[in-house]
């Protein structure tokens, strides 16, 4: 079986340009960094006694920050180049996780952690133009699936470094060990990989460059899917938002072993999401696998509720929603590509990207009020019948041709 999982990454990824794979040491670097995002919840609850309520706002303007920056990212992309937008984003994302840890009281420190999320997002539209500029029509997609992988192993070393750093150190260090990895990624930026200004495609056509199909805007059923979409990340993102909460103050768990948890969910990323897609695109009903995905989800969080019954249940739950997560992110995204007509991608995948950027502000505040209000049990049992829920709606669409309209 690892012989036939090594031949798929050594195929797919040969041929790739060295900007290509500086580009992926550059997103691994800066996602290892982002070890911050599963322990800040532990980290104003346990550390500054944030309530919980007031510790879910904190993460939901981190959200909001997201939005905007994935936002301001891509404008500024368009208007001066990805090159300038790499190293903004990531000088000023260093700055301000040096600063985080010398605050202590709510709006500060809301501020403080809003304009790094807003900083820290701008990065990702000016990479994805730099990959673009610096692939062609043939590598592109196999560009895109390295850089994916880039960041599922940098969030599989990422937690795992920052549990070992917090629970030797103390949580501070994780924002000072962030902030070191985004100067080190600037730093590769600026020295090993100079500006190349995109050249138009061979064979392109610019005659034929008009916007073609329905806007995004005005799609119903993309809208609908969009609408999904916040319903999986809301759910989805519970493992960072209020799990580690959840693991630490009544599982029990050391930083340390939360972290391993989350390394976990990576490290499986890293080795079965791309032989698992490839073998599962090639179905016919491969779509599906995004309603048998919420299901999935559903039986995760049961196996979290048991874990009062021996860590097993931790191990078994991390499995299962890493599965829901293949199963239902690389399919939503291939449907978000698939869809809009040529010179529509921008709208439709700047509406995906917002998506799971309402996703990052629902999930932690409302969740942390159900939590405070009620108990996790209340909240994850929620979960469990949103995802059932999800994942029935999901196939009675299908079922009804809905998506193809």
């Amino acid at each position: 079986m690892f012989p036939n999982i090594w031949n798929i990454y050594k195929n797919a990824f040969s041929g790739l340009t060295k900007e290509i794979w500086l580009l992926s040491l550059v997103m691994l670097i800066n996602r290892m960094g982002a070890m911050v995002l599963p322990f800040m919840s532990i980290y104003l609850t346990s550390s500054l006694k944030f309530s919980l309520s007031d510790a879910g706002y904190v993460m939901g303007f981190y959200g909001a920050g997201s939005i905007l920056g994935a936002y301001t990212g891509g404008v500024l992309t368009d208007k001066y180049n990805y090159h300038i937008v790499q190293i903004a984003a990531l000088a000023g994302s260093s700055v301000f996780l040096l600063l985080i840890p010398s605050l202590a009281t709510f709006w500060p420190l809301v501020i403080c952690i809003f304009i790094f999320s807003f900083l820290s997002d701008m990065l990702r539209p000016a990479n994805s133009v730099a990959i673009a500029t610096y692939s062609n029509t043939e590598t592109r997609v196999r560009s895109f699936s390295l850089m994916r992988l880039s960041i599922n192993l940098g969030f599989a070393i990422g937690p795992a470094l920052g549990g070992l750093i917090a629970y030797h150190f103390g949580y501070k260090w994780i924002f000072y060990f962030d902030g070191a990895t985004c100067m080190i990624a600037l730093l590769l930026i600026f020295l090993y990989l100079p500006y190349k200004p995109k050249a138009p495609e061979s064979g392109e056509n610019t005659e034929n460059l008009q916007p073609q199909g329905r806007s995004a805007y005005t799609d119903f059923t993309y809208l609908t899917f969009i609408g999904l979409v916040i319903m999986f990340g809301s759910l989805f993102f519970q493992l960072f938002t209020t799990i580690p909460v959840y693991l630490k103050e009544i599982s029990g768990y050391s930083e340390m072993a939360i972290g391993l948890f989350m390394a976990l969910n990576g490290i499986l990323i890293v080795i079965f999401e791309m032989p698992l897609i490839q073998k599962l695109e090639k179905r016919q009903d491969s779509f599906l696998f995004i309603g048998k995905g919420f299901y999935i989800l559903a039986l995760s969080f049961i196996l979290l509720l048991c874990n009062q019954y021996g860590i097993i249940f931790t191990i078994l739950f991390t499995l299962f929603i890493t599965v829901s997560e293949m199963f239902i992110m690389p399919f939503m995204i291939n449907y978000a590509i698939s869809r809009p007509g040529h010179g529509r991608q921008g709208q439709y995948m700047a509406l995906y990207s917002m998506g799971y950027g309402v996703s990052h502000i629902l999930a932690p505040t409302i969740s942390m009020n159900i939590a405070s209000m009620y108990s996790f049990s209340i909240l994850y049992t929620i979960i469990i019948l949103l995802s059932l829920v999800s994942g029935y709606w999901f196939f009675q669409k299908t079922k009804q041709g809905f998506w193809q309209t």
